[in-house]
């Protein structure tokens, strides 16, 4: 029997995928990106109607460098409870973003995906609700190349999971630019268009969202946190200054009537301090969080020789986007102020985190670099499943559910503790635990001839290291029990 995500992850997402076009009854490409994306409770729709007949041609129209995927197995493999998803299909994920009607909470970060009219038509096309576009400076911007590094998963090429670049703004004429955004708004009224900017004064700040809102954009984004301008006193320079934050923001506040959206860096101890900046210059929302400042060592990250510190993205770095959102909304004074969350997300529970958390959207760049705009299928369906079976209907109510779960550590419960428990069906004698918990842990698993870990309660500190690291789930926590005195 196959490990059902273990073997989706091989397969390539191939573009126009050959084992698709093989079966006349069935999509097994699509199954498996919803799989790989969070959505294996209702893959089986799509290789419900293929016969074993069609499935071997799709394994033998794969195009995998090392070996076919086993597709017949994984359909077979496929959850029986899966459902063709039209009840979910019947809910709305629509949701009000500083006064603006949204279809989705999803759009395209301010980034390489978003460059041109003909990109943002497309995305549109395939269902995002909406667009921060890169953002347009009146700085004359020239690029290095290469301009992107990544850092792979088990060394296996293709599939990252840190992302990094060197990328600045829009290289095209202001003029240009805006006028992408107006064609954009014209031709796709029922979308968002956000424009995002960049000042070096005052003056430039003011011109430049004035331009957003004569082009009929929705809302501006004020970017105070590129980590690799060339030019001082722009990015990353001002969103780690409260006062040029506010002062910024109050001037475009002034100037424009459309919603002002300042984007804040995690280049800084205290993303709050500057947040508040923004909140009390009046911002109608705040983006967080640009790319976080990074080195890397291979040699895709050199440019004619020479390496440089730039931005870093990818899943790798959600936990951390997930933290800066946290400071802000728990952050008593900053109330009524809105939240576009950024970092990390690939899949629907990705967005799903940020939305418990208070976003009221999510921005994607670098899974949509890596994947491609059809993404937003698996995201749209797999949080409309969810919110199905919880029987939520309205997407608002998910915003900022488990902010009262949070607490600071002093708060936390240290009178209890949680045992694990381990699964002798599930376990294959690995002795992964052991190993950790005997030399990253507290010595509380004995591992005999029999090759079967058995956890000593009396060293035990429960601190589930030993789940983590168990290959195939055999782990789990027991019932919290007191302390013993």
């Amino acid at each position: 029997m196959i490990h059902l995500n273990e073997e989706a992850a091989r397969c390539l997402l191939c573009a126009d995928a050959p084992c698709s076009k093989a079966c006349r009854n069935a999509d097994p490409a699509r199954a498996i990106r919803a799989v790989r994306f969070g959505n294996e409770a209702i893959a089986r729709q799509w290789v419900a109607q293929a016969d074993d007949g069609e499935l071997e041609a799709a394994e033998k129209a794969c195009i995998h460098y090392d070996r076919p995927i086993r597709i017949k197995e994984i359909a077979k493999a496929l959850p029986l409870s899966s459902r063709p998803g039209e009840a979910s299909g019947e809910i709305s994920l629509a949701i009000d973003f500083c006064g603006i009607r949204c279809e989705n909470p999803f759009f395209l970060a301010s980034s390489a995906v978003c460059t041109n009219y003909e990109m943002v038509a497309r995305a549109f096309e395939a269902g995002w609700a909406g667009v921060f576009y890169k953002t347009i400076c009146l700085q004359e911007i020239r690029e290095v190349s290469p301009r992107f590094d990544a850092v792979y998963e088990n060394g296996r090429q293709g599939d990252f999971y840190g992302f990094r670049n060197m990328e600045q703004l829009s290289e095209n004429p202001v003029e240009m630019d805006f006028d992408i955004l107006k064609r954009l708004k014209q031709n796709f009224p029922t979308k968002i268009v956000v424009a995002s900017i960049m000042g070096q004064k005052e003056e430039e700040w003011i011109e430049l969202a004035k331009m957003a809102e004569e082009a009929g954009c929705d809302a501006v984004e004020l970017n105070f946190s590129c980590p690799q301008m060339r030019l001082a006193g722009m990015g990353s320079d001002v969103g780690q200054d409260p006062e040029l934050v506010t002062f910024y923001t109050a001037f475009v506040k002034r100037n424009v009537k459309i919603p002002v959206i300042p984007k804040m860096t995690p280049n800084i101890a205290h993303i709050s301090q500057p947040a508040l900046g923004a909140y009390f210059a009046g911002a109608d929302a705040i983006s967080a969080i640009n790319t976080i400042k990074s080195v890397t060592m291979g040699d895709g990250s050199e440019v004619n020789g020479c390496q440089t510190g730039s931005g870093y993205s990818g899943r790798a770095v959600k936990p951390i986007a997930l933290r800066h959102i946290l400071a802000m909304a728990k952050n008593p004074i900053m109330k009524n102020i809105q939240y576009s969350g950024i970092g990390g997300i690939e899949t629907w529970r990705d967005a799903l985190e940020f939305i418990q958390l208070g976003c009221r959207n999510v921005q994607v760049c670098t899974a949509v670099m890596q994947y491609g705009y059809r993404i937003i299928d698996d995201l749209i369906l797999g949080l409309q499943n969810y919110m199905a079976e919880r029987g939520i209907s309205n997407l608002a109510d998910l915003v900022g559910e488990l902010l009262p779960k949070f607490y600071l550590p002093h708060d936390l419960d240290r009178d209890t503790i949680v045992y694990p428990k381990i699964d002798r069906e599930k376990c294959i004698g690995c002795g992964r635990c052991y190993t950790s918990c005997a030399d990253g842990g507290h010595q509380a698993i004995s591992f005999g001839e029999d090759r079967q870990p058995r956890v000593n309660g009396s060293k035990c500190v429960g601190c589930l290291l030993c789940r983590l690291v168990c290959p195939t789930g055999a782990i789990t926590p027991a019932k919290r029990v007191h302390k013993k005195s």
